[in-house]
């Protein structure tokens, strides 16, 4: 019988020339205002600390009725150790085709907290939740700081129920190689 030795076919580990380093964009002239906070390893991995605060801030920050919420995740991840691609990744959730209704139950929640009158739930437009920004703020803080328990709670509750099925498998793998 005839032996082939197998070779894998050559892969090409050269990266893309426009592609930059984690050197080029830590050396960046407008992040130099940030010093040594890119540095934290906690912005670029995914642990289970870094993936639950950053699911937390940027659900938070997509409640927020204001432009440039990914600037606002971007932030808070750097301040709460956060993977940052993470953070402002879940920012999109609000999105120009979800404003509508995202900001709608939050406009509903403070125009009842202001104590304002509100239009119907269907009659709801851009301009009206414009009109009252004070309550669109308020509904949107509570529901963020909601949403933002919930998702870091979730992240949480998963990161565990991984770990522990991981170590029933490898009991399990135990066992079995002792029998």
């Amino acid at each position: 019988m005839l032996r082939v030795k197998y070779q894998p076919m050559p892969r090409n580990t050269r990266k893309p020339s426009w592609l930059l380093t984690k050197k080029q964009v830590l050396a960046h002239r407008y992040l130099q205002i940030f010093g040594n906070a890119l540095h934290n390893p906690n912005l670029w991995h995914f642990n289970r600390r870094s993936v639950a605060n950053a699911t937390a801030i940027g659900l938070f920050c997509a409640f927020l009725p204001m432009p440039f919420e990914m600037l606002a995740a971007a932030l808070g991840a750097i301040w709460f150790s956060g993977n940052l691609p993470l953070a402002v990744a879940w920012v999109w959730i609000s999105n120009p085709v979800s404003w509508i209704p995202l900001y709608t139950p939050a406009y509903l929640l403070g125009s009842w907290i202001l104590d304002k009158e509100t239009a119907a739930a269907d009659q709801v437009t851009m301009s009206v939740l414009i009109e009252s920004l004070a309550a669109l703020w308020i509904g949107c803080l509570i529901f963020g700081v909601i949403a933002g328990a919930c998702g870091y709670m979730t992240i949480k509750g998963l990161w565990r129920l991984k770990i522990r099925s991981e170590r029933a498998d490898r009991r399990r793998r135990t066992k079995l190689k002792q029998n």
